[in-house]
């Protein structure tokens, strides 16, 4: 879908104007009303004849009120409740105003009489909301019906949806607007019982999902012949293998919603894919907290062309961020982001740069000339087979890089930074987990730092992710792709868990918690030290058994595991263990109040004078080629990684129970 052109701020102001003049001339029309209504002859003669005097410095009151009110925030053809209740606060304060004036400033007993009296202020109100509310509805209803004949006009797929109600609506306010061309709504399934028999913008709700097949032969017997489902993000978190067995056995197309809702992307159709159907319901976020979050501010992304980076990237400019920078050492995957419509969109607001967090300097440079408030650090090494076996660019990137990234977001002046990590960083057991690990505590000495500068200037914390759907190297593409060669299907151990998250929910992870370290977190200053969170995870439910997945993939595909597709096991690879675990037995847990889907842990760390001597070493390590003196700075880091090799053999996870001696806790 190519952007639309940008809207012309000359267009744009006169839009506004022609807002201004109408609701102006709205008002002196309310005050001439309320004199005609409410006196006659000599009275409204008196009034008419000091009009001249009242009205200029009233209209002058009035648009201040407006303005301040923010009544030309919204497009009349999207004008809403939220609109009224702004024209009634407005209303409410100039009848307000007169009644001051009028009691205050022309009271009886300085003049004789009431210019307006209780009586006609009440009317003028009423008058004042019917005018300026009145106008705005009946355009809106103008563009309503308009957009319901162009639509009917191009609906030329007689369509059946699926979802909860409210899904439903946005669905249905997207067909009509236009964003969702060639459907034609002939009913609607509901998962909610109470729903059933009920209308919604005029389309039926004709039964529940069990009631799929008799619907669909009931409308064909009505010369209505359904040739699509399409099914809302509710739709699918219940029974979403039966609805796409029914939907092959009727031979209907079964399309999805996406980004339903969501601020910078229209509802849009598209393929059911099958990691669609793999995971719990989707964790809910703040829409309103990211937006006051993000409005307004300058924001950088390192490793910003890759998966979690460039959905970081949309994020961003979705809540309101002033200037994204994508920073990005592959030109193709720089190229691929500043190529997405959605940046083509957001017009001059996101730019790219090419440069390598391995070059502190280049970093540093760029850092101090862009001066973000905001620095997601998303690049990194993260192949665990590449990384055991090329273990000194894992160190390079994942260490070095991290650190000076770390530097130059303080040394910019940045609010907070975010530094990407993963699951297998909790009692590491591979290359990938145990830099990964050793970043995170950079992080939190740094931080540890910072805190003692008045005021508090840098925040620097950690997410965790588990395996990321459609990110590069899950286990999800590499299984359909299996699937669709015909198999097998290789699943590395029988018994090997994982958790899972979808690529929005791990950016919006990542922006959530950005929000509240350098929000809520900020307290630690003020004493509440329970707040002082580190490292943030995303609450992603039960772990999934990785060959229940597969079987289910295969099903998914319309084959059945073990006879048309087999499942091969190949062996754990080295680094890789089989249970994932979220938090380390040491690290102290956070509450985060009103902040639903996340956890948190306040920091563990050595301090940085322990830290530098490492990182000293680590280097002299890397120069000589020598990974057992990488590794025994490791070991002295991160007491749990001495048990890798137990891991490795086995592949296993350290014994339930089992603690390694602390490091020091934060200060």
């Amino acid at each position: 879908m190519l952007p639309r052109p940008a809207r012309s701020p000359a267009k744009s102001h006169a839009k506004t104007a022609v807002m201004v003049v109408h609701d102006l001339v709205a008002t002196a029309l309310a005050v001439l009303l309320t004199f005609w209504f409410r006196f006659t002859g000599a009275q409204l003669d008196e009034r008419l004849h000091a009009l001249p005097l009242l009205l200029p410095p009233f209209l002058v009151l009035a648009g201040l009120v407006y303005a301040r009110l923010r009544l030309y925030r919204t497009k009349w053809r999207f004008a809403s409740l939220p609109d009224l209740a702004a024209i009634v606060r407005a209303a409410s304060v100039l009848a307000l105003a007169l009644l001051v004036t009028d009691y205050v400033l022309v009271s009886a007993d300085l003049y004789g009489f009431y210019f307006f009296g209780k009586i006609a202020i009440v009317l003028y109100w009423v008058l004042q909301i019917f005018l300026l509310g009145g106008a705005r509805l009946a355009f809106r209803y103008l563009k309503y019906t308009r957009s319901r004949q162009s639509s009917a006009r191009t609906a030329t797929v007689p369509t059946l949806l699926l979802g909860r109600g409210s899904d439903i609506d946005v669905l249905l306010r997207a067909i009509e607007s236009g964003s969702v061309r060639k459907l034609a709504p002939k009913g609607i399934l509901s998962p909610r019982a109470d729903e059933a028999g009920q209308m919604m913008r005029g389309v039926p709700v004709l039964g529940g999902f069990d009631d799929l097949e008799r619907v669909i032969a009931r409308l064909a017997e009505r010369g209505q012949p359904v040739r699509r489902l399409v099914a809302t993000p509710s739709a699918l978190e219940a029974e979403p293998d039966a609805l796409v067995a029914q939907a092959r056995r009727l031979g209907l197309p079964l399309v999805r919603v996406a980004s339903l809702g969501e601020g910078a992307r229209e509802a849009e159709l598209a393929p059911l894919e099958i990691e669609d159907l793999l995971l719990r319901p989707t964790v809910a976020i703040d829409r309103p907290r990211l937006e006051r979050f993000l409005a307004g501010r300058r924001v950088v992304v390192t490793g910003g062309g890759g998966s979690i980076g460039s959905e970081i990237c949309l994020r961003a400019l979705a809540f309101g961020a002033a200037e994204v920078l994508v920073l990005e050492n592959s030109e193709p995957a720089l190229h691929g982001i500043l190529s997405h419509p959605l940046v083509l969109a957001a017009g001059g607001r996101a730019r790219g740069i090419i440069a390598d967090i391995r070059d502190a300097g280049r970093i540093r440079a760029i850092f101090e000339t862009f001066r973000p408030d905001y620095v997601f650090h998303a690049a990194a090494l993260k192949q665990v087979p590449y990384l055991e076996q090329d273990w000194s660019e894992g160190i390079k990137t994942n260490v070095f890089g991290s650190i000076n990234v770390a530097d130059a977001t303080a040394a910019a002046g940045a609010r907070a930074l975010v530094m990407i990590s993963t699951d297998k960083a909790i009692e590491p057991v591979s290359q990938l987990g145990v830099t990964k690990r050793f970043a995170e505590m950079v992080a939190q000495a740094r931080d540890a730092e910072q805190a003692r500068i008045p005021g508090h200037p840098t925040r620097l914390v950690a997410v965790r992710f588990g395996n990321v759907l459609g990110s590069v190297g899950s286990v999800v593409p590499v299984f359909k792709a299996q699937i669709a060669r015909g198999g097998p299907v290789t699943v590395t151990h029988p018994e090997m868990v994982r958790y899972f998250m979808t690529v929005r929910e791990a950016a919006d992870l990542v922006l959530t918690a950005a929000s509240h370290a350098d929000g809520e977190a900020r307290a630690l200053n003020e004493g509440a030290s329970d707040q002082h969170a580190a490292v943030y995870v995303l609450k992603m439910g039960q772990p999934v058994r990785i060959r229940e997945l597969a079987e289910r993939m295969i099903r998914l595909a319309g084959f059945e595991p073990g006879e048309e597709i087999e499942i091969a096991y190949s062996g754990a690879r080295p680094g890789e263990r089989l249970n994932e675990i979220l938090f380390a037995s040491e690290e102290p847990r956070v509450s985060l109040d009103g902040i639903d889907g996340v956890m948190a842990a306040r920091p563990v760390f050595a301090d940085r004078a322990r830290l530098d001597g490492w990182v000293v070493r680590l280097a002299a390590a890397v120069e000589a080629g020598d990974r057992a003196a990488a590794d025994a700075v490791f070991e002295a880091a991160i007491p749990h990684f001495r048990e890798r090799r137990a891991g490795q053999a086995g592949a296993t996870a350290p014994a339930e129970g089992a603690v390694a001696a602390p490091l020091p806790a934060a200060p």
